[in-house]
């Protein structure tokens, strides 16, 4: 289990291009960005994307650059394909979790155990921006620049902070829409991956989650 939930944590949590930005403040209005990612979140019903990853590991001095395609589906309906270096899928839908590649695939039950089940609320809630409402188990921080928001979550919990120590989320002004994440770990490892190319509302078929 502790192997699955390393995998996860390596492969789910934000970018290889980053375009230069203005410093960030603290966020001036927090009630009114809640606000207008919550009507975000109520229209968006599918998002879309490509996305690059990059890991870095502190051990190998270097970063491990990921690309695939993402897919996301009213309600807590994700995929995660990744296409280089590697083949990798993840499916989360219907309380079950799928990880694999072409020849070993495996199912797991979401509600047999607390910690997938707080990873799946980790993963939707930073793409529908729920994750806002769970103080009990995240503290946050608030900032912006003139293009971007930027939410910090350093989790509460003991156990959590054992492999997660921060997630940065970015969410674009012009949409609302999630446009990098990172999550650093325990130590100073961390994750980022950019989200490109999205596509907001178009049609995606269930088959896209269906897991055997």
């Amino acid at each position: 289990m502790n192997r699955l939930l390393s995998i996860l944590f390596f492969l789910v949590i934000s970018g290889s291009s980053v375009i230069a930005q203005t410093a960030f403040e603290p966020m001036k209005d927090i009630e009114s960005f809640k606000s207008k990612l919550a009507g975000m979140s109520d229209t968006t019903k599918t998002i879309s994307c490509d996305f690059v990853q990059e890991k870095y590991l502190v051990v190998l001095s270097q970063k491990i650059v990921s690309r695939g395609h993402f897919w996301y589906k009213h309600e807590n309906n994700i995929r995660w394909e990744y296409t280089s270096p590697y083949k990798y899928l993840i499916i989360i839908s219907n309380n079950r979790l799928l990880t694999g590649d072409d020849k070993n695939r495996n199912v797991y039950d979401l509600n047999s155990n607390k910690m997938l089940q707080s990873v799946n609320g980790l993963i939707s809630g930073c793409i529908n921006g729920d994750i806002l409402k769970n103080k009990d188990d995240y503290s946050i921080e608030y900032s912006e620049n003139n293009t971007q928001y930027l939410v910090k979550l350093s989790p509460r919990s003991d156990k959590v902070k054992q492999m997660l120590r921060e997630v940065h989320i970015w969410f674009d002004k012009k949409d609302l829409t999630v446009s990098r994440m990172k999550m650093v770990e325990s130590g100073d490892d961390y994750t980022k991956i950019e989200f490109i190319n999205k596509k907001l509302n178009t049609d995606i078929p269930v088959e896209k989650f269906t897991i055997n």
